[in-house]
């Protein structure tokens, strides 16, 4: 499971603040052509795509009812342009509602996203 698995939901969960997170596994490195971007931008699309269908609670009822953040998990340090890419991304899914967030880890990393 991963970002260019485009039709899975990598990862769902219920944090400590009973929020849904739909969590993005991305381990491609950022490229000058911005092809990770508009994989990733298909990515986000998908979920958005499941929850807007219900199709979300029909295979995760446990989501039903809680606050919807997309988190993305990402390997690699965003260039410019992703930077740029995630917080218009996180802008516009607020104003539709949901929460996003984006970390970057490192191999081996376990620290808590507090973020």
């Amino acid at each position: 499971m991963s970002v260019d698995n485009k039709n899975i939901i990598d990862f769902v969960s219920i944090d400590k603040d009973d929020n849904a997170v739909l969590t993005i596994s991305d381990h491609l490195e950022w490229d000058k052509e911005n092809e990770h971007l508009l994989i990733l931008q298909d990515k986000i699309n998908i979920y958005l795509g499941a929850i807007e269908s219900g199709e979300l609670y029909e295979k995760y009822p446990n989501a039903k009812n809680k606050h919807i953040i997309i988190s993305v998990a990402l390997l690699h340090e965003p260039n410019t342009d992703g930077k740029i890419f995630l917080e218009k991304v996180k802008v516009t899914i607020e104003q539709a509602g949901y929460g996003f967030k984006f970390k970057q880890y490192s191999m081996g990393d376990e620290s808590d996203e507090s973020k």
